[in-house]
């Protein structure tokens, strides 16, 4: 008799943040549709009226397929909803700890040691903001054991992120700005 292999599945954990149709709107109303509606799998936050953010932990062959399909299921409960942010993807020094079972200040002195090699953060203020891409790409580089899971959740979430401010531009990017960051 013949088997089939059932493919690997691999645990994703993710947050998808979205904005109701209307500003008042309670959150509460949808918390069965969502459920029904396959995320079943999210731990579902309803602290701010007009907002949804939903904390999956979802088995799939990948996280493009786990991050799409977990939108997808919100959309089908919510169809006006609209996409505000997936996470993990900008993060501080605190944030990336949290995530690697290390300490802020642990982090902090790898990322000075690392010197101008450690990478270039997205805003650049009193907390510095990075993708956690760049920084997981940058403590591989360096031997440091990086969850593969996290990795993919990050790259895909970056993209999506990424798509969603570009689809929000209302005049596209100049070809002199794409040059001039490069």
């Amino acid at each position: 008799m013949a088997t089939t292999e059932q493919p690997k599945l691999t645990q994703y954990d993710f947050t998808l943040k979205f904005a109701l149709d209307r500003h008042d709107a309670d959150p509460e109303a949808y918390i069965e549709r969502l459920i029904a509606s396959g995320c079943d799998d999210a731990l579902i936050g309803i602290g701010e009226r007009g907002r949804v953010a939903l904390n999956f932990t979802r088995e799939s062959e990948s996280a493009v397929q786990a991050v799409l399909s977990a939108i997808h299921d919100v959309r089908r409960a919510i169809s006006s909803a609209t996409f505000v942010e997936a996470t993990p993807d900008l993060v501080g020094f605190s944030d990336i700890a949290s995530l690697l079972g290390f300490t802020r200040q642990y982090m902090r002195k790898l990322a000075e040691e690392g010197g101008p090699k450690f990478p270039l953060p997205v805003h650049d203020g009193k907390r510095a903001i990075y993708h956690l891409e760049a920084v997981l790409y940058w403590l591989m580089d360096r031997g440091r054991h990086v969850d593969v899971a996290l990795l993919e959740t990050a790259i895909v979430n970056r993209q999506l992120n990424f798509a969603r401010e570009q689809a929000r531009l209302k005049e596209g990017i100049p070809e002199g700005f794409k040059r001039a960051v490069a």
